[in-house]
């Protein structure tokens, strides 16, 4: 590890060696620049998609960079046509099918087939064998320090955005390219865009953000002030390269407060001209605040926004998704007359935790709960957060309830260990819960806010974890299964064949989405009220304030958005407690998630010291 010469503003940053390409796993055959014609009909193994029409490949095209480097790229793109719009994937896992990274990753494959991808596509982006057949040139790019492209590695911020700038400025000049660019892709490939939009190279047409966060330490390493380096951790050490890479971890670890450094990784979201599309979802652990908070920094009003029910990879693929995503590419870079801007202007799509994906109806599926009503997709607003929803305070009282009125609050003090071991199976200890029963059929839509008094005799710091979760009106508390059982159940493998109640599922949250959560360490509890959002305080995280021991202190917490239906009769419960509630996203990442805590937390309620929940809700 050492110092390289980048600098962002004052701050050296840290580099790493990048894992050598010829490691096992990394799927690299080297560097090798051709021209090939994919046939129709053609398979890169027996059992993925075909392809419909005859392409060229062009691989490992190069790409000058303003600063002298050089890095690759594969394009794939109508062999019949003269000139095609292009749509650009900017990634750090490896091009085409290289890297570890595939679907594979979770089990049951997110509930893509195979069949349902030609192997040619880029991890979380889209496949050309789709994209080709509808008449664009797809462009999977090795990012600089990636693989075969040289230079050391970025990881976002100004530089990766002036780096893609420069890879849609090249893209649109080459002799097969009407001139318009867009930008596409998944989570990394989504936070990508945000900078490189916001440097607004001339030929960006429109970008396509499918879930990414916006602010890599509000909203990923460091939520509320609590470092999390396991996520990372897992995923660093697969991001191949011949050089180095940006050591975000060791920076985090360095650098705890935000600083120059981590206001770079902030995307300066108001400098994005071009249309957007943008797609957030409640099942990710990363990226649902950050892509609502790209959807509302947006100044321009050619924006549009849709929260959906399942999980991201699973949504990629989806027949209705890709024809959305072709509709609105056909209206800004073919010019096509499809009524594209009469979309509205945000969809939301709302859980019930009841309905099994598309095995809801079967009676098989239901020892767990009844079906009651399923998932409601894509209900139309003009706008985000909805104008809809009204703000409902509800108060925690010590008997474990929440109540509508403070009238009814019996005061005191409720605690818990703060410091239990969490293995996040949905089963750990130390969580108190409060509990509200919703009297009318109800939509919980937006983000909700946590005000909680609380105190700690035994140390100066507060690690403080909130979740929402819906229970049914047998008293069971619900998780949702983010991809349709009887999808993953046809896909099968991993051990789900022999599964039968999709509650039986693994618990990741790539799998099984429990609710929206909050996090806040108390030390950093100053609200930055220049960014904050309705519902969402974000904080300073510039300095520590430490707490007395004994010293009752009020936090704001921030809880993500969410799309939640409730019934008559069915409740929703509020846990606080000293560790992370959320399922893991990997098996690997189970029980490491670490905290500053000790001894006891003790929550305050009553009186002065109002500690209550605002929820935004809808009767339907």
């Amino acid at each position: 590890m050492n110092s390289s010469e980048f600098c962002i503003g004052r701050i050296p940053v840290l580099q790493t060696d990048a894992t050598p390409p010829n490691e096992p796993g990394a799927r690299y055959g080297g560097l090798n620049q051709r021209t090939t014609v994919i046939p129709v009909g053609y398979k890169k193994e027996p059992d993925y998609r075909a392809w419909d029409i005859e392409a060229v490949f062009e691989q490992d095209i190069p790409i000058p960079l303003r600063d002298g480097v050089v890095i690759r790229a594969d394009v794939f793109r109508p062999a019949n046509t003269s000139t095609v719009p292009a749509i650009v994937h900017y990634s750090p896992y490896g091009k085409s099918g290289s890297g570890l990274f595939d679907l594979n990753l979770i089990p049951g494959r997110s509930g893509i087939p195979r069949s349902a991808v030609s192997g040619f596509q880029s991890f979380e982006a889209f496949d050309p064998a789709e994209w080709v057949t509808h008449g664009y040139a797809v462009v999977n790019v090795d990012a600089r320090g990636v693989f075969g492209s040289q230079g050391n590695s970025r990881f976002l911020g100004t530089a990766e955005g002036r780096d893609g700038h420069d890879v849609v400025e090249h893209v649109s000049q080459l002799s097969w390219c009407t001139g318009k660019v867009a930008l596409a892709g998944n989570s990394w490939l989504a936070m990508t865009q945000w900078f490189i939009a916001a440097e607004r190279p001339p030929h960006l047409t429109c970008i396509l953000p499918l879930e990414g966060s916006s602010d890599l330490y509000r909203e990923v390493l460091c939520r509320g002030g609590v470092p999390s380096y396991q996520f990372f951790g897992f995923v660093n050490p697969f991001l191949y390269g011949n050089q180095q890479r940006e050591d975000v971890i060791t920076m985090l670890q360095k650098y705890p407060a935000i600083n120059e450094y981590w206001q770079d990784k902030r995307a300066d979201i108001s400098s994005i001209q071009c249309p957007t599309y943008v797609l957030a979802s409640m099942s990710t652990g990363l990226h649902t605040v950050g892509s609502l908070r790209g959807f509302e920094d947006i100044r321009h009003d050619k924006k549009w926004l849709r929260l959906h029910s399942t999980q991201e990879w699973h949504d990629l693929y989806q027949k209705h998704s890709i024809a959305d995503f072709k509709k609105f590419l056909d209206f800004y870079m073919k010019g096509q007359d499809n009524k594209w801007e009469q979309t509205s202007r945000a969809r939301i799509s709302v859980i019930s935790y009841n309905k099994v994906g598309s095995s809801s109806n079967s009676k098989s599926h239901r020892s767990r709960s009844d079906i009651v009503q399923g998932n409601v997709d894509d209900l139309p607003f003009t706008a985000w957060p909805v104008p809809e929803a009204k703000d409902i305070n509800l108060h925690l009282s010590t008997d474990g309830t929440l109540q509508s009125s403070c009238e009814h609050v019996k005061g005191g003090q409720s605690s818990y260990a703060s410091d239990a071991k969490a293995e996040n199976f949905d089963a750990d200890p130390e969580e108190l819960s409060f509990t509200y029963t919703f009297p009318k059929q109800t939509r919980l839509i937006g983000s909700s806010k946590a005000v909680l008094y609380m105190s700690c005799q035994d140390h100066d710091e507060l690690d403080v974890f909130v979740i929402l979760r819906k229970i049914d009106k047998d008293g069971r508390i619900l998780r949702n299964c983010n991809i349709p059982f009887a999808e993953l159940k046809a896909v099968g493998g991993d051990g789900i064949d022999d599964i039968v109640d999709p509650h039986d599922l693994p618990t990741l949250n790539s799998l099984q989405y429990v609710g929206p959560s909050g996090i806040l360490r108390a030390s950093h509890r100053e609200i930055d009220a220049s960014i904050s959002k309705h519902n969402f305080p974000h904080h300073k995280h510039t300095s520590e304030e430490k707490i007395s021991p004994g010293q009752v202190v009020k936090l704001e917490i921030g809880i993500w958005a969410a799309g939640i239906q409730f019934g008559a009769g069915e409740k929703l419960v509020l846990r606080v407690s000293g560790h992370d509630m959320r399922l893991p996203e990997f098996e690997a990442l189970r029980g490491s998630f670490t905290t500053a805590n000790k001894g006891r937390h003790v929550i305050h309620v009553g009186g002065e010291h109002d500690s209550h929940l605002v929820l935004p809700l809808l009767e339907y």
